[in-house]
């Protein structure tokens, strides 16, 4: 029989799409206090080649970098982080309204990467308040693998190389933890 147990805790990154990613570093500021500085970061990318869907809120060309942090977290942490990154993306709103900023939160695990949303989907799970998340990449034969639902930023050799780099990264986190991990 199983018996309830309270997994380990998470490495959390933010996906921050903007038309300049520049001017933004002053929101890690702000998330810096929970989450530590960071402690990788991806390299930026041209978001709009992958979709149009922030075009008419926040014109292109769009770039986009994943910024990984330092303290690890536990899941719940995710709900919290959600809020907080909309709060953000109120806030540095145009004067009509419009986002300059997409944040998207997430959470890397040794098995997964997790991503949150406000969007309902077959394959999201409803973690309260409003937010949803969804396994976004899975571990297995020594990398990170897309699933059929993977944006399809993250299916990208970059990214996805980026994430078993900070994979290795949290498991080192781990140990220095002595937080018991499974071997893959």
């Amino acid at each position: 029989m199983a018996h309830p147990k309270h997994p380990p805790p998470y490495l959390y990154f933010l996906a921050i799409t903007a038309k300049d990613l520049s001017s933004i570093f002053s929101i890690f500021s702000f998330l810096e206090r929970d989450l530590g500085k960071i402690c990788h970061q991806s390299s930026e990318y041209e978001f709009s080649k992958f979709t149009s869907y922030y075009t008419k809120e926040m014109g292109e060309p769009l770039k986009k970098a994943l910024y990984f942090f330092e303290n690890l977290k536990p899941a719940e942490y995710l709900l919290e982080l959600k809020y907080k990154c909309y709060d953000i993306e109120k806030s540095t709103a145009s004067p009509s309204g419009f986002r300059t900023v997409n944040l998207d939160p997430g959470y890397l695990g040794l098995v997964k990467v997790v991503l949150s949303t406000f969007k309902d989907y077959a394959h999201r799970i409803y973690l309260g308040k409003g937010v949803f998340a969804e396994i976004t990449l899975i571990y297995k034969d020594k990398s990170f693998r897309e699933l059929p639902w993977t944006y399809p930023d993250y299916k990208q050799p970059e990214v996805i190389e980026t994430f078993n780099r900070v994979r290795e990264i949290y498991r080192k986190k781990l140990q220095c933890l002595s937080t018991p991990t499974e071997e893959l």
